[in-house]
């Protein structure tokens, strides 16, 4: 319709934003299959723009630099085990609407936990006992650390963003004096390899696999987490607390109570990625043993809305998101800044994608008394 029909007509359209009741899991995986094309569009585009190159040569890169032989292959798993237990452990406080922030400070606390079992007992004690004793050590400095911020919150009713954000700079600090009271050679402000020649405390090769421990590890926490959450009576009270904590008082919950014992578990599952970072992957102890990841958790949390298996494939993408990011800057000369913004559109578009699984845009006709009247 012209204008000019409209104007005589008085007639006009208004768009409204709905929320959509129920989406059937086809439709709404085929919404972000779809989102994820457009963006790989969107990067081509940006790809071409740049560099003139063929972007499919490009996606082929990003492609082997997640994949080009097994090396490559189980590091891209076992980043990926990393991430997705960190995931874990924020999916129990985020349903909850306790905002932990502070995976990256879990994640460092479980990671001096197990390089302390590693340095003080790795030789002392037979592996299968060392690695139970470094688990719930880990899971144990990861509960405590998450403990700390829900008892203000409990108690006092402290904000908990703030706080947990404020927990990563101390934990921080804590790995670095650690880091200096363990370092080796003395002077080199680095531990290094922690037990090289005896590998006191390092998780075996299971089945000539060096990382399938940590896959069975965490895929059975994958497991866990879901029957927990979805089927379990505390998994509801999580549920229910995150939906009004009012509601909860009103049926009888004791709120503080599961603020506390949420975090612990919360915590305790960071921990726990700190140990399978340092046991089970790096063998050694840095402030850079979370590497961001328990900031990036958080997307993969919020992305998969909170359901475990859906962790496992977004956990995935990011990853190999990462890993393909670096090998295209290697392979065409790009540097970090553009792969960084292709992994960036990539995660907007997914991201964005999100409210269309929530809500619906529709278009109507109105005439000009009920715009009049609006």
């Amino acid at each position: 319709m012209s204008t000019e029909k409209k104007k005589k007509s008085g007639e006009s359209w208004q768009m409204h934003i709905v929320k959509r009741e129920m989406l059937s899991r086809p439709r709404a995986w085929g919404i972000r299959l779809a989102a994820i094309a457009i963006a790989l569009v969107l990067c081509a585009l940006l790809i071409y723009s740049i560099t003139k190159l063929n972007p499919v040569k490009v996606y082929v890169s990003m492609f082997k630099g997640a994949f080009r032989g097994s090396l490559r292959t189980w590091n891209t798993i076992r980043d990926t085990m990393v991430l997705l237990c960190i995931s874990l452990g924020l999916a129990p406080a985020f349903k909850m609407k306790f905002w932990n922030i502070g995976a990256e400070g879990q994640v460092l606390v479980g990671g001096i936990a197990t390089a302390a079992c590693m340095i003080y007992l790795g030789n002392q004690l037979p592996l299968p006992l060392l690695l139970v004793v470094m688990f719930v050590a880990s899971c144990l400095a990861g509960a405590v650390w998450g403990l700390i911020p829900a008892l203000f919150k409990a108690k006092w009713n402290t904000n908990e963003t703030l706080f947990t954000l404020m927990m990563n700079y101390i934990a921080i600090q804590l790995t670095a004096y650690f880091v200096a009271l363990w370092e080796n050679p003395y002077g080199s402000n680095s531990v290094g390899l922690i037990n090289p020649d005896t590998h006191g405390g390092w998780f075996p090769p299971l089945f000539g696999m060096d990382y399938l421990l940590n896959v069975i590890l965490v895929l059975a926490l994958t497991v866990g987490m879901y029957f927990y959450l979805r089927n379990s009576k505390q998994g509801y009270e999580i549920a229910v607390v995150g939906d009004s904590e009012n509601t909860a008082r009103y049926v009888g919950m004791n709120v503080k109570r599961i603020i506390l014992r949420t975090m612990i578990i919360s915590g305790a599952i960071c921990g726990l990625a700190g140990c399978i970072a340092v046991a089970g992957t790096s063998h050694t102890i840095s402030t850079e043993i979370g590497g961001g990841r328990g900031f990036t958790a958080i997307i993969v949390a919020w992305m998969s809305k909170f359901n475990a298996f859906g962790m496992i494939a977004y956990s995935f993408l990011l990853v190999f998101l990462e890993k393909g990011a670096m090998q295209i800057a290697s392979d065409f000369g790009l540097n970090n800044e553009t792969s960084e913004i292709m992994k960036g559109i990539i995660l907007f578009v997914v991201l964005g994608s999100e409210f269309f699984l929530n809500y619906k845009i529709s278009f109507r006709k109105i005439s000009a008394k009920e715009e009049k009247n609006a």
